[in-house]
């Protein structure tokens, strides 16, 4: 074990998660405490473009695991071929973006490799004796947890999307291709290529911006006014719980205690009066904007801009203001 801090670049159609860009940040923060380099790991088919993307983000060296069967995420598949980038580079902690793909993948790999492992981090930085510190919310936010991860195992951490800046603004690091063995057992998880239609659904849970809705909208139909402003500002659609338990919405939209945390650069919310349980999985959010008819709501304790109006008339011209002004 090392003192280089390892990324794993997370890509999907060749594309690189932006959360990989913001692990490189922490990842530079660390190394520069070790003394080693950054290492970025990208793994599937097609990597060229996703390559490119991390090569200029800081890192000193990228690991390029490619193979066909890699097209598309396989947690046994990914967990060797990360396991192998780690085997090579030997660094002293991975990191990853606390995706659904991350949160999958980092325990798998902390057992295939015998390492210690923390998730939803938001802080990491070096402790005594060469030991990882990360510190991770806990209780909804209420609490930090600080994890220490001892020098004798590799440390990996997921990182929770859009508490780092991203990185840019460096040589590119050299790329080293390392070829890909599955192993025994590898197959017993398949992949398949599912296509909605529609075009593609933002998860909430790692969008930059999300409009969401609560139970003032009334109704699925009208919670077309919502998918409209959301389209503008490429933004994924929320839901508050009642939203949701109403059938206006699929609970794979709920954001709050029993639903998603969220930590978007800007969340919208419309209709929704701020109970607890919402407030719980989206206070991490770095601009909050509220759109509610009742100004004694909770939410606007929470909103950094409050509207004091009706959503129907709101939200539609706000969705022709945002089409102006992309279009001018």
């Amino acid at each position: 074990m090392g003192d280089d801090i390892l990324v794993f670049a997370e890509q999907r159609e060749n594309r690189l998660h932006a959360g990989a860009l913001q692990c490189v940040t922490a990842a530079r923060s660390l190394a520069g405490k070790t003394g080693g380099q950054v290492v970025a790991c990208v793994i599937g088919d097609a990597t060229d473009q996703a390559v490119a993307a991390v090569q200029n983000a800081g890192v000193d060296r990228v690991i390029v695991v490619r193979d066909a069967s890699l097209r598309l995420y396989s947690p046994l598949r990914y967990r060797t071929a990360l396991a192998a980038a780690i085997t090579k580079v030997g660094p002293r902690a991975v990191l990853m973006p606390a995706t659904f793909m991350g949160r999958d993948l980092a325990p798998r790999v902390a057992v295939c490799i015998r390492g210690a492992c923390a998730t939803d981090v938001v802080d990491v930085s070096c402790g005594q004796n060469g030991a990882i510190d990360a510190r991770r919310p806990v209780y909804n936010g209420k609490a930090s947890c600080h994890v220490t991860l001892p020098a004798n195992r590799v440390a990996v951490i997921s990182i929770r999307p859009n508490v780092y800046a991203p990185s840019s603004g460096a040589a590119p690091g050299a790329v080293e291709p390392l070829a890909f063995a599955a192993a025994p057992g590898d197959d017993r998880v398949g992949a398949r290529e599912l296509m909605r239609a529609g075009g593609e659904i933002k998860d909430v849970a790692e969008a930059d911006v999300i409009v969401a809705g609560g139970r003032s909208l009334k109704s699925e139909e009208n919670f077309k006014i919502i998918y409209d402003l959301a389209r503008e500002l490429d933004a994924a659609v929320g839901a508050s719980r009642a939203a949701c338990d109403a059938g206006y919405q699929p609970h794979s939209r709920q954001v709050g205690l029993t639903g998603k945390t969220v930590t978007p650069k800007l969340y919208i919310a419309c209709g929704i009066s701020g109970a607890i349980q919402h407030l719980a999985g989206m206070r991490g959010s770095k601009v909050i904007v509220a759109i509610n008819t009742d100004a004694e709501a909770p939410i606007f304790k929470a909103a950094d801009y409050g509207i004091v109006g009706d959503l129907f008339k709101i939200v539609p011209l706000l969705t022709q203001e945002v089409h102006k002004l992309r279009h001018a």
